[in-house]
C-alpha cells in the first residue's frame, strides 16, 4: 500500500550526497545536501495539503529527531480519520482505511538521494525561488532524461532546507501529484504529539515463505533501476506465496508482485491513478500460470513492459 509517497521520499529517507559532478549545478547539489541534512537533524511540526488525481486532503505532521532516531506521525484531517506512525522509516501503526488488509512490507534498503547517480537519469538545476507557507524557498528541478520516469520540482525552505512544496510532473509538464506545507514550525514535537490514537492499529508482519530471494528476474528494465529488495512471503489470509521485487533508480521506485493463479482466475489489468501505474499480466512459465503485477510511480507503458519481461531465474516464459 502506498501512503503519502512524496512525503516518504522527502522526509522518510536516509540521504547522502557525494562529491559534485562536473556537469551538475553546484547550487542544486548544495540544496540537495541541505535537504539530506535537514531530514536527519531537523525536528518540526506543521500541516500540509496533498493532491493526487484531482483530489485533495489535508494533514497534520509531527517529525522529531532525537538521539539519532527519527519519529514521525501523520494524521489526515478531512474525511475518514487516517493516521500513520513511523519510527526510522518503519511503520508502527495505521488507522482508518489504511488499516484494512495492510501488512508490514518487507524491509528495504534506505533511499539515498545521490545527485551523482541521479545525474545519469535526471538533469538537476536550481530553477527559481518561491514563497510557500509564508516562508522563502528555492526551487530545485529534477528533469528526466528519458520517457521511463517522471520529473520533480522541489521548493526547499531557505532557512531549514525542508521541503515546503513538491510537484511530480509528467513528460508534458502536467501535474501528477503535489505535496505542499501550509504551516511549518521548526520546533521539537512532544511525546504527546507523537503518541498514536487508540484507533491506530499495529501493523501485522507478513509471514515469510522461503528465503530472501524471489526466484524471479526481469529481462528488461529502464536504465538506472536496480533491485533493492527481493523476498518471498505469504500474505495473511491468502493462498500461495507471493514473490516481491522492489526496484529503485535513486529517486523513483516500483514493485513487482508475482503469484500463482489457477484456472481462469486473475484478469489482466492496465490502469493509472495520478502518477501510480498498476499493470497485471498473466504469464505461462515453467512454474505454471503466474500473475505478474507492477505497481509504482512510473509511466503506464513502462510498467507494462516490465510486467511482460519478468522471468523465472534460469528459465524462459511466454505470455
Amino acid at each position: 500500500m502506498r501512503a503519502l509517497p512524496l512525503l516518504s521520499l522527502l522526509l522518510g529517507s536516509c540521504m547522502t550526497v557525494p562529491a559534485l559532478a562536473a556537469n551538475s549545478s553546484p547550487e542544486a547539489n548544495e540544496w540537495l545536501n541541505k535537504l539530506a541534512q535537514a531530514e536527519q537533524r531537523q525536528s518540526y511540526l506543521g500541516a500540509f495539503v496533498y493532491e493526487r488525481n484531482g483530489s485533495f486532503s489535508t494533514h497534520d505532521i509531527w517529525h522529531r529527531v532525537q538521539e539519532g532516531k527519527v519519529s514521525e506521525r501523520l494524521l489526515q484531517l478531512d474525511g475518514t480519520a487516517q493516521e500513520i506512525v513511523r519510527v526510522d522509516g518503519k511503520v508502527q501503526c495505521v488507522s482508518g482505511g489504511l488499516a484494512e488488509g495492510i501488512s508490514a512490507p518487507p524491509d528495504s534498503a534506505p533511499r539515498r538521494l545521490d545527485p551523482l547517480k541521479l545525474m545519469s537519469w535526471y538533469d538537476l538545476s536550481v530553477s527559481g525561488k518561491s514563497r510557500v507557507a509564508g516562508r522563502d524557498a528555492v526551487v530545485v528541478s529534477l528533469s528526466p532524461r528519458d520517457q521511463h520516469r517522471y520529473g520533480y520540482e522541489l521548493h526547499l525552505d531557505r532557512v531549514t532546507g525542508l521541503p515546503l512544496r513538491s510537484l511530480m510532473l509528467n513528460e508534458k509538464g502536467q501535474l501528477l501529484e503535489r505535496f505542499q506545507m501550509t504551516r511549518l514550525e521548526a520546533r521539537v514535537p512532544t511525546d504527546d504529539d507523537l503518541r498514536p490514537s487508540s484507533a491506530c492499529k499495529p501493523v501485522v508482519a507478513a509471514a515469510p515463505a522461503g528465503g530472501a530471494v524471489s526466484g524471479w528476474r526481469s529481462d528488461w528494465l529502464p536504465s538506472g533501476f536496480e533491485v533493492v529488495n527481493s523476498t518471498i512471503r505469504r500474505e495473511p489470509g491468502q493462498g500461495g506465496p507471493v514473490s516481491t521485487l522492489m526496484y529503485d533508480d535513486g529517486l523513483a521506485r516500483f514493485s513487482v508482485f508475482i503469484e500463482p493463479v489457477k484456472g481462469e482466475a486473475g484478469a489482466d489489468v492496465r490502469t493509472q491513478l495520478g502518477p501510480t501505474s498498476a499493470v497485471s499480466r498473466r504469464l505461462s512459465t515453467p512454474k505454471g500460470q503466474m500473475m505478474v503485477t507492477v505497481v509504482g510511480e512510473i509511466p503506464l507503458g513502462t510498467a507494462e513492459r516490465v510486467a511482460l519481461s519478468m522471468r523465472p531465474q534460469d528459465a524462459q516464459a511466454s505470455h
